[in-house]
């Protein structure tokens, strides 16, 4: 055996520990899939085995399954279609994704008492097979999480995760743990009843042992006769109170556009009233057929495959040696940098934050320090981690602080001016082999190295707002940028923890672009006349996690109108609408609504109470629509808009060669503004729906609505000869 090892002590307990030797951590292959099915019939007809644990001999207990193997089931599965028909594909997928779930309902009614002793973290189908033991028992290891995150990826847990949670917890519980995907500490799920106990690292298996020893059933509390459902029947006064609710939820966070979160509700209702046996085969039917949906097909590769490979380093240049990075340099105290100083010096990274004088630098770490004690007062944060944090933060108008910086980071004011003077400053005291940065949202990076004499150490690292909480990261290559520099902005934001992805200089870089397409169409739509209330609510129904004004308030409808105004000073008056420059200057100017930052922009925010739509914005529209006139407002028309309006400006900065790895336009797009990620990303998108269909879409919205939905010449060759992004442009993987 390669990936478990089995001890049988004198008591006739057999610990297996599972320690694959090619990983470094546990993962649920087709390989591991036949060795625990031996191990299983071997503790069953051996007479002299009592009981078994199961244990990692890594720092964690299981990642879960290794999804690259589901995303080749997915592979077979289209090439049988085209050979041998629907019916025998579908056959395949569900025989081949069901042998989890049938190998631990064999374990489960093995009649030996299985207990499953968590060293670490369990994920996905790892912590499916801790449910499927007799008795769970976990280390009192901080780091540790237990849960079921399919979800995140277009699934759902197929191998009894949903059977066996809604018989542990009432189905209200069930249905919130499911959908959501949490990951729990161990305290959290002891209190859930998903785990039974934790005890000190050390006593572990010991613990699992004594169990057994005490005389632990081999039998599960679903398997004994007179079981009764943690939280009753479907078909009574609290199913009654559960699953009408519980759909109304699920539509309105959804709008049905993820096939897994609708599985999870139809198979934790129709296996409540049903036996777990049977259960077990309807969640196995419900889970084979949502792993041939395209949204889990795009989701897997997307979120799972494409993100782990940049992650990796997928685009990091191999000639240059890891650096060593200690310490960091940040000018500019405010929002962004004070957020990019947190979460450096959150991994061990010694930061100095610069600014103008030091009250606004002291004023940037302070506001740090009010932010991390919000989290101390919720428990989200210990008060000695709020301190060890900031102690690593050095508040300085000084500039010569930055001196022995390894990569310096300027996140001031998108003002070309101000910028210049701040690089100049930098540059007059930091090494010769430091690197400089800057967190420009708009401004070319290759106009700003302009400014500073080694144009190979300049580059562009763009952080999201809020930075400790938007996981994507771009960087910017300038015209002259060096390997040294984009390794070391790569090693950078790995060890922030966050996923890169990169991109060469244009106005707007790659994801601003396409997010000020998605906010530009959503003023548009004002323009037209279209009620506030409706463009919201669409472009959530399309999949946005929010609506373009609401995500123009998040982001500054100041930093609009400024982006607007640099874009006609730079191109001309005819490279902005007038009518949106009009709205903005309204908005900013004549009525002061700058966005969430001042408490109100498109929406009020009231102190303590929900954000709601200005009552004003009517009067800025200079169409009024009639009531019959919104009624006939063609809803499916509008979330096309709303995602074509993206895509195609994705598609249009990869012609350019903006961005150019299919895998970095994906992630990028979810990850950074939240493209509806049931699609798996802005090309992807285009893919599913095909690149012809998708063409004979922009070319109807481009005679209804502008060139702004004209495809580009590559999309177009594209659809006429029936390629894909994905397949055209498959990116080469590294060696391992």
């Amino acid at each position: 055996m390669t990936a478990f090892k089995l001890d049988i002590d004198g008591d006739g307990i057999a610990l297996i520990t599972w320690d694959m030797a090619d990983r470094s951590m546990n993962v649920i292959t087709m390989e591991v899939i036949e060795e625990l099915s031996a191990l299983v019939d071997k503790v069953s007809s051996d007479a002299a085995i009592k009981g078994a644990v199961i244990t990692s001999g890594k720092e964690a207990f299981c990642g879960g399954a290794d999804l690259t193997m589901l995303e080749s089931m997915g592979a077979i599965y289209a090439d049988k279609v085209r050979k041998e028909g629907e019916v025998a594909a579908a056959q395949y997928v569900y025989e081949e994704s069901s042998k989890l779930s049938q190998l631990y309902r064999r374990l489960e009614k093995s009649g030996k008492p299985w207990v499953c002793a968590l060293n670490g973290t369990a994920m996905g189908g790892g912590f499916e097979l801790a449910l499927a033991c007799h008795h769970r028992v976990a280390s009192d290891n901080p780091k540790t999480r237990l849960g079921l995150p399919e979800i995140k990826v277009g699934l759902f847990p197929g191998a009894g995760g949903t059977q066996r949670v809604v018989r542990i917890m009432p189905p209200a519980d069930a249905l919130q743990f499911l959908l959501k995907g949490d990951q729990l500490k161990v305290d959290r799920a002891k209190a859930m009843k998903l785990i039974d106990n934790v005890v000190p690292q050390d006593k572990l298996v010991e613990t699992a042992k004594a169990w057994i020893k005490a005389g632990g059933k081999g039998e599960a509390p679903w398997d004994v006769k007179g079981y009764k459902f943690p939280g009753g029947l479907v078909y009574s006064k609290a199913g009654m109170m559960t699953f009408p609710p519980a759909n109304a939820i699920y539509r309105r966070e959804t709008y049905d556009n993820y096939p897994a979160a609708r599985a999870i509700m139809q198979v934790v209702y129709e296996g409540l009233q049903l036996d777990i046996d049977t259960a077990l085969r309807v969640e196995s039917r419900h889970f084979a057929k949502v792993l041939r949906s395209p949204e889990a097909t795009a989701m897997i590769r997307t979120l799972f495959v494409n993100m782990q490979d940049l992650n990796k380093g997928a685009r990091r240049p191999a000639n240059v040696p890891a650096t060593n990075l200690k310490k960091i340099g940040i000018v500019g105290a405010g929002f962004m940098g004070a957020g990019i100083a947190q979460v450096s010096a959150a991994v061990g990274l010694n930061v100095v934050l610069v600014d103008r004088d030091q009250e606004t630098a002291d004023k940037g770490k302070a506001g740090l320090h009010k932010a991390m004690s919000d989290r101390v007062m919720k428990g989200r944060m210990k008060g000695a981690e709020r301190d060890a944090l900031l102690e690593k933060i050095t508040a300085t108008a000084d500039y010569a602080a930055l001196k022995d910086c390894d990569l310096i980071i300027e996140a001031v004011f998108e003002d070309r001016k101000v910028k210049a003077d701040v690089i100049k400053k930098i540059e007059a005291v930091i090494g010769d082999k430091a690197i400089f940065a800057s967190n420009t949202s708009t401004l070319p990076i290759t106009s700003l190295a302009a400014e500073f004499k080694d144009q190979k150490r300049f580059i562009g690292i763009h952080f999201f707002s809020p930075v400790d909480r938007m996981m994507l990261v771009e960087v910017i290559m300038g015209k002259e940028t060096g390997d040294a520099a984009l390794a070391t902005a790569l090693d950078f934001i790995r060890a922030i923890r966050k996923t890169p992805i990169v991109v060469n200089d244009t106005r707007g870089f790659y994801a601003n672009r396409c997010v000020l397409a998605y906010i530009q169409e959503g003023h548009l739509m004002f323009l037209e006349g279209i009620p506030a209330a409706m463009i919201e609510n669409t472009a959530r129904m399309a999949g946005m996690p929010v609506g373009p004004l609401s995500l123009n308030d998040e982001t500054g409808v100041d930093l609009g109108l400024k982006i607007l105004r640099a874009t006609e000073a730079d191109l001309g008056a005819g490279a902005v609408n007038p009518g949106m420059k009009k709205l903005l200057e309204d908005l900013v100017e004549k009525n002061q609504r700058l966005g969430r930052k001042n408490g109100k922009g498109f929406y009020d925010y009231p102190q303590g109470q929900p954000k709601k739509l200005w009552p004003g914005l009517a009067e800025l529209s200079p169409k009024k629509l009639s009531r019959d006139e919104v009624e006939a407002i063609d809803v499916e028309e509008l979330k096309q808009r709303f995602l074509v309006a993206q895509a195609v400006e994705a598609a249009r900065t990869f012609e350019e060669h903006v961005v150019t790895d299919v895998r970095e336009a994906d992630v990028g797009s979810i990850l950074g503004w939240g493209f509806a990620p049931f699609t798996g990303g802005a090309l992807s998108y285009i893919d599913m729906m095909g690149t012809k269909k998708f063409v004979a879409l922009c070319r109807k919205l481009e005679a209804k609505y502008g060139k702004r939905f004209a495809p580009g010449k590559q999309l177009v060759e594209m659809a006429e000869k029936g390629e894909s992004f994905h397949t055209r442009f498959a990116p080469k993987k590294k060696a391992a």
